[in-house]
């Protein structure tokens, strides 16, 4: 029965509470009671944590429409992640149109021209499939985990005691109300002590919301380094995408024909071999433009004539067998054409060495 009686008259106290918060929150909006200012400092440390909650959530999202641009796949991955489980391994776009250019290349023969470069292709777009699914995975954990733990911990906690903190305030401002009301010098008495015990809990309130909004901060410090993080992430891959690009060109390299006839248009040859992401930033300014109707017209020359001619090596190329020679990136050579040689091929000498050198990665010089 005591316990009965405990809960009612706590029931009745915390009713009495919220409806006191609730009619001095009314008269402070109408203009009728006053309010008590939080100070400026807690004002600012309150609207950068807001600001960091809001531009947060709106990198985190669009990060993840970045690494999964699928909805479906996103909404897939949230649902299997709430209830704790492993979503199904699935190709992703770059490894599906490799498997479908392997399928087709062994479908039209690995013999062939064509079928030979679809297979080379194809294993090129699973490589560049396995090192996105690599930047995602990376990403993930270094990168949008950590931004997730601030919204959905560092936060919400932050939100909790801000919460108990209005809440305070209102006590308090409800009590210094009630202390003006007041005409009775007991009730005076009475509520100059429940503003001592407000004022002492708000205060008590406001140094713990404080602690909390000051660990923004340090919440900024980790967030940088976690960008550092995302960022070293996509610059390996798309180092490595590169990479694999520019392998397979040198590979593809033994099908000029395809490259030369294509509209007419020119072709920026590729430059040497990156060892390392810092040589990106450059790459750009350093292709060579060869147009191809200038080397088309200059190669024939060369095959009508028994003459030879100084060219330009444009990118490395690594000989395919004993028949052919090796090629470094701006050396030159001495080239000419053998009567019934392949079209595609020429003969470069450099000193005592000699071989087949394709023509795609030359340049005659005048």
């Amino acid at each position: 029965m005591n316990i009965m009686d405990f809960n009612v008259k706590k029931l009745a106290a915390d009713a009495g509470t919220f409806l006191s918060r609730a009619v001095q929150f009314t008269e402070e909006k109408l203009g009728q009671a006053e309010k008590t200012e939080l100070d400026a400092h807690l004002e600012n440390l309150l609207s950068k944590a807001e600001c960091t909650k809001l531009w947060t959530e709106k990198i985190m999202k669009q990060t993840e429409v970045l690494l999964q641009p699928n909805p479906n796949a996103r909404i897939e991955e949230f649902v299997y992640e709430k209830l704790d489980r492993k979503a199904p391994s699935r190709m992703n776009n770059p490894e599906l149109l490799g498997q479908y250019m392997i399928d087709a290349g062994n479908e039209f023969g690995p013999g062939t021209a064509y079928g030979n470069a679809l297979i080379k292709c194809g294993e090129t777009q699973k490589r560049i499939g396995a090192a996105d699914r690599e930047l995602i995975q990376t990403s993930a954990i270094n990168f949008l985990t950590p931004l997730r733990n601030f919204i959905e911990g560092d936060y919400k906690t932050i939100t909790k005691e801000r919460k108990l903190l209005q809440n305070k305030r209102l006590d308090l401002d409800a009590a210094k109300t009630r202390l003006k009301k007041a005409k009775v010098a007991e009730a005076r008495a009475a509520s100059e002590q429940e503003v001592r015990i407000t004022q002492s809990e708000f205060d008590r309130q406001a140094e713990i919301t404080r602690l909390l909004l000051e660990g923004i901060s340090s919440t900024h410090a980790h967030h940088l380094r976690c960008l550092n993080d995302f960022v070293e992430a996509q610059m390996t891959y798309y180092a490595q995408c590169y990479q694999y690009m520019l392998d397979l060109q040198k590979q593809l390299g033994s099908f000029p024909s395809t490259f030369l006839s294509n509209n007419n248009q020119s072709s920026t040859t590729p430059v040497q071999s990156v060892s390392s992401p810092s040589v990106l930033a450059s790459a750009s300014a350093s292709l060579p433009s060869v147009s191809n109707s200038m080397v088309t017209s200059g190669l024939n020359e060369l095959k009508s004539s028994s003459g030879r001619r100084k060219a330009r090596v444009l990118y490395d190329y690594d000989a395919a067998n004993s028949s052919e020679l090796s090629l470094l990136a701006d050396e030159v050579i001495t080239v000419y054409s053998i009567p019934g040689m392949d079209s595609d091929w020429l003969m470069g000498e450099r000193g005592n060495q000699k071989g087949k050198v394709p023509i795609t990665y030359l340049e005659l010089l005048n």
